[in-house]
């Protein structure tokens, strides 16, 4: 129910640009969608007809192995069809525009265009340009909803809150490139949203000021962070990004914000630790950690497909609705 009004409540989010313009309720509702999807990956089947007939398209303009794959399984799961638009050879290296490829691509018949882009705000524009639905699987420095979706469900999954997705009296730090992290940026927006608290962690040099108006408390001492939170997200060194000697060595980095076996002691038994992948073992956290019990870096995956395949079944549903804002 819509608590303002009092009736059903109805998604009406033809588009999937970012956390930031989804309610709380609107967060909650497809999580619990995802938890409804959830028990089709283990079926002897692992299919159900609910996109019989569409087509999902992946964009992208950067590598990605799981989120790309993700998207993949969770359209075919959904028995879609799916196609991969690779950049490399195609019209876009001959200079295309985005918004001519994907009024191209979409005039076959597309009902889901699911983009990656280096530039924040493309798929934005690229929701402007055309009629199917755009999902956003990360565009530059802005957001990367499903990671920040999946990260929510995960936590939820772990801290028993998968009733309420309510995170009220929990803390969760985001620890490392925050500057560069559109993942940060989602996590953020969603936790805030359903309230819980955020404390972002990292050298001065990839921690904004900017993010205390977001509502984050920011630190640069993890080992004094560590033993006041209930989950640690952390974010890969986006080496591929960094225009600057952003810290003095990797070696130092490791040293004061890496996950060791030595620093989980210092941390509140039963401790979450996520990462959103590809991890560089070593730097954001030792394999120890990575792989022990507390890590839930595989859940996020498998996590993933269940929220995936919800997104994509709720924004399909949602072009005959009225419009809202994304």
């Amino acid at each position: 129910m819509t608590p303002a009004t009092g009736q059903p409540y109805v998604w009406t989010h033809k588009h999937l640009l970012g956390l930031d313009y989804l309610s709380a309720q609107d967060i909650r509702f497809l999580l619990n969608t995802a938890r409804g999807l959830a028990d089709v990956s283990t079926r002897s089947v692992k299919k159900v007809p609910a996109l019989r007939g569409r087509v999902v398209v992946n964009l992208f303009f950067e590598s990605s192995t799981r989120t790309r794959a993700s998207f993949t399984l969770a359209a075919e799961r959904l028995t879609a069809d799916v196609l991969d638009f690779t950049v490399q050879g195609s019209s876009v290296s001959k200079g295309e525009t985005l918004r001519d490829t994907a009024r191209n691509i979409e005039a076959m018949g597309v009902d889901v265009i699911v983009c990656r882009h280096p530039l924040s705000g493309a798929t934005h524009q690229l929701a402007q340009s055309v009629k199917c639905s755009v999902v956003n699987a990360g565009d530059g420095q802005h957001e990367h909803p499903t990671q920040g979706l999946l990260d929510l469900y995960t936590l939820a999954q772990r801290l028993g809150r998968m009733e309420t997705f309510d995170f009220t009296g929990i803390t969760v730090a985001i620890v490392g490139d925050v500057a560069h992290s559109r993942v940060a940026r989602s996590n953020i927006h969603g936790l805030r949203k359903l309230g819980g608290k955020v404390i972002l962690v990292g050298p001065a040099t990839l921690l904004p000021r900017g993010f205390a108006d977001m509502g984050c408390e920011l630190s640069n001492n993890l080992d004094e962070v560590l033993p006041r939170v209930d989950a640690v997200n952390m974010l890969r060194v986006q080496f591929e990004r960094l225009t600057s000697q952003a810290f003095p060595s990797v070696r130092e980095y490791a040293t004061f914000f890496g996950l060791t076996t030595q620093r989980l002691r210092q941390a509140k038994p039963g401790l979450v630790v996520m990462h959103p992948g590809p991890i560089n073992r070593g730097i954001e956290m030792d394999s120890a950690v990575a792989d022990g019990a507390q890590s839930a870096v595989l859940s996020q995956v498998t996590n993933g497909l269940a929220v995936r395949m919800a997104t994509l079944f709720l924004v399909v549903g949602a072009q005959g609705a009225a419009p809202a804002q994304a």
